[in-house]
């Protein structure tokens, strides 16, 4: 399939023998070597200009990425398990099991065989998930729009205003690289790795609803398509060969029951794949049911902290209860959200891509949570700096193209000690 198929059509589920298109690992590694190299770069400012900061101010810089807000949680999770919870002056509860598990696991996991304390294993997990999210999206971004494209695009996830929480014992680089892997890999016809990516990402945190719904709606879409478009293995009953009623058409539906037998069995592995994918969230949600004894235990966990969908109304309370100059900035800033989702239809990125950078900005403004958290909660959106990307590609400059980014990553990592040694959560 062309790079302009992949870019205007859903991805096609592979044959079933389906020829090696795919780099070896070294051959891949070493394409993917520039981007790797770019992002460890902007990201290793950032970590130096806080560095800088945290000991000019007296704090110790290393407690401020693995000991505070979240990474606390994850870590107590680590060490003793689910169970722990916190009830504020208002009586609301926050419980620990907010918190999805893979991180805790890899964390402990980490600690036990090496001599990192459960803060080092975070950052460790962290640092090199981050490494391995560049990889991947850098892959997507090749594989839709060329290498130079995919370099960029992750130098820009790398310098993304809030990209400092890329260095900190959380859960958004593990996220990011799981969700680009599985989507790199739904654009390659590996449906089963792809379901099996999204997996872990359920056990990872809850916009993984976003993955999952990318991996549905390209399947339905795909499903749809080859039922419609009558390729070459569905063409009999149509043609009029099978067997004698299929061809009078006795019974009324034996044709086209048969058709859809036919496209069910092509796409099996794309089948496959889509109903592993929900299994990671779901079992994490069964968890917490069948712990609290109530089957709507998980999402009556997430209201406590603030978490519940409302459709947007806090976000529109928020922006009502501030200063005229600041709400106008802020309705400045979603319009060039927006703006970037407009460009990503407009670039005709493959369907699993934009299903799934438009669920994730969607799920980040319809919660109630705290406003500040939600450039974070978008940052796994990578598919949003796409149309960035390709635009700073077209500039056929490398020197301004690097220009820009060296502005963005000074600024990122400015942003980022501000924010870090400050006093209220990323």
């Amino acid at each position: 399939m062309s790079d302009h198929q992949l870019r205007t059509r859903t991805p096609r589920s592979p044959a079933p023998h389906p020829r090696r298109t795919g780099p070896r690992a070294a051959a891949a590694f070493r394409a993917a070597a520039p981007a790797l190299a770019v992002y460890a770069a902007v990201r290793a400012l950032g970590l130096l200009g806080f560095w800088v900061a945290a000991h000019t101010s007296g704090k110790d810089p290393v407690a401020r990425l693995s000991g505070r807000w979240d990474s606390v949680w994850y870590q107590r999770i680590a060490q003793d398990g689910y169970g722990y919870t916190v009830t504020l002056p208002d009586g609301a509860l926050h419980s620990d099991l907010a918190f999805f598990p893979l991180l805790p696991v890899l964390e402990r996991g980490i600690s036990a065989v090496t001599p990192l304390t459960l803060g080092g294993a975070g950052l460790l997990v962290a640092w090199t998930a981050g490494l391995l999210a560049a990889w991947g999206v850098f892959a997507v971004g090749y594989r839709l729009h060329g290498r130079r494209t995919g370099v960029v695009l992750a130098a820009l996830w790398g310098v993304y205003p809030t990209a400092f929480v890329q260095s900190m014992a959380y859960t958004e680089t593990l996220f990011t690289a799981l969700a680009a892997w599985a989507l790199y890999a739904v654009l390659t016809g590996r449906w089963i790795v792809a379901g099996s990516l999204c997996v872990l990402a359920g056990l990872t945190r809850p916009s993984a609803a976003a993955l999952i719904a990318a991996l549905a709606i390209t399947a339905a879409a795909t499903l749809v398509r080859d039922y419609r478009s009558g390729n070459e293995n569905g063409k009999g009953n149509e043609s009029g060969s099978g067997n004698g009623n299929e061809r009078r058409g006795t019974g009324g539906g034996s044709g086209t029951g048969s058709r859809s037998r036919g496209v069910l069995r092509r796409n099996a592995r794309m089948l496959a794949g889509v109903a592993l994918a929900p299994l990671g969230w779901l079992a994490y949600v069964v968890f917490v049911a069948v712990r609290q004894g109530s089957p709507f235990a998980y999402f009556d966990v997430q209201a406590q902290w603030g978490n519940s969908i409302d459709g947007g109304r806090a976000l529109a309370v928020f922006i009502g209860g501030l200063p005229l100059p600041a709400a106008l900035g802020l309705c400045a800033a979603l319009g060039l959200l927006g703006w970037l989702v407009v460009l990503c239809v407009r670039q005709r990125q493959p369907l699993p891509v934009l299903v799934y950078g438009i669920a994730i900005v969607v799920i980040s403004l319809i919660g109630a949570g705290y406003f500040g958290s939600r450039p974070r909660l978008m940052m796994p959106a990578f598919p949003l700096l796409l149309p960035p990307a390709a635009a700073l590609v077209r500039l056929r400059s490398t020197g301004r193209a690097a220009a820009v980014i060296a502005v963005l990553a000074c600024a990122s990592a400015a942003y980022g000690a501000w924010t870090l040694l400050g006093a209220g959560p990323p």
